[in-house]
């Protein structure tokens, strides 16, 4: 059929359909063609040491019964959810109190100076994330870092701390990390959802004499309802998925005290060659995420409806 023969609204659909394969193009090449090769690895046997022969053999749901069976799996998801737990946690606590000073006007700086503290403040996040793991790796250096030093000085302690080969300090440090790479995208995304909330509700609850936390639980979080459920959403699952500063700063050390799930999927699959019980690994975490997602916006959304 030609396009002559077409009405103008269903030209429009054809011509928004063509502006939109090179997205789905992307989409399926980057995103599901890994995804479906990873999933069906994760029903094979595909060791890089041993026979050769038997890599690609269809093995059923083995690899998912050894690594469920397996601690591996309960300890890499167990710190990952403490670590997405307070990262996440005090994002939003600092990010919201930052956001609500800078927007209220209490600190009394100028709107010129609020505009560089702003940009001050989103420097960490447009710092590339090994640049700061490498950083914050110096500063938690035993003899010469930064920590050390400043509380050997106070008398704080008498002894240089071990922050990233101590059991007991390695997860924190790499949480302190991570809570100052990620902050100021969450500071953004409040601050932003704070500009855009009318004068005229403050005005009328000062009138009838609401006080500052009255006002924030009636008129402030409110407005702000879906920006926080989608910032809080795209932090949990940033840091669900942070490989990057668990492998640099720690590398899953010290006695996988900092393994996450990211960072056993890399060792299943490039230090222990098991790429199928790798892809088993992915598979259950990456679905389970989704289900996540899924289920946080069924709450949220049915929150709304009430």
């Amino acid at each position: 059929m030609s396009m002559h023969f077409l009405k103008g609204r269903d030209k429009n659909k054809i011509f928004y359909l063509l502006l939109m394969i090179p997205a789905f193009t992307i989409v399926g090449t980057c995103i599901l063609l890994p995804l479906v090769k990873s999933i069906i690895l994760s029903f094979q046997e595909y060791r890089m040491v041993g026979p050769i022969e038997s890599r690609g053999k269809w093995t059923g749901f083995s690899n998912f019964l050894a690594v469920l069976h397996g601690n591996e799996l309960s300890n890499a998801l167990y710190i990952t959810l403490i670590f997405v737990f307070f990262v996440v946690s005090l994002e939003f606590f600092f990010a919201l109190g930052t956001a609500l000073s800078l927007n209220s006007g209490i600190s009394g700086l100028k709107q010129s100076k609020k505009n560089v503290l702003q940009t001050l403040i989103l420097l960490p996040w447009v710092t590339p994330t090994v640049i700061c793991a490498l950083l914050w790796a110096w500063m938690f250096q035993p003899q010469y870092g930064v920590w050390n030093y400043l509380l050997l000085q106070l008398g704080l302690i008498h002894a240089p701390l071990g922050w990233l080969v101590d059991v007991s300090l390695a997860l924190p440090s790499v949480i302190i990390t991570a809570l100052w790479r990620d902050l100021p995208f969450m500071f953004l995304m409040l601050f932003a959802g704070l500009q855009t909330i009318p004068r005229e509700p403050y005005e009328a609850a000062l009138i009838d004499g609401a006080g500052t936390l009255r006002r924030f639980v009636a008129i402030t979080l409110p407005f702000l309802r879906n920006v926080i459920r989608t910032t809080l959403l795209m932090a949990i699952i940033t840091n669900f998925k942070q490989f990057p500063l668990f492998w640099t700063l720690t590398q899953g050390g010290p006695m996988d005290r900092t393994t996450n799930l990211s960072v056993l999927t890399y060792k299943k699959a490039f230090i222990n060659l098991d790429f199928g019980q790798a892809a088993a690994i992915a598979t259950v975490w990456v679905f389970g995420l989704v289900l996540f997602a899924l289920v946080y916006t069924r709450v949220f959304q049915s929150g709304e409806r009430e």
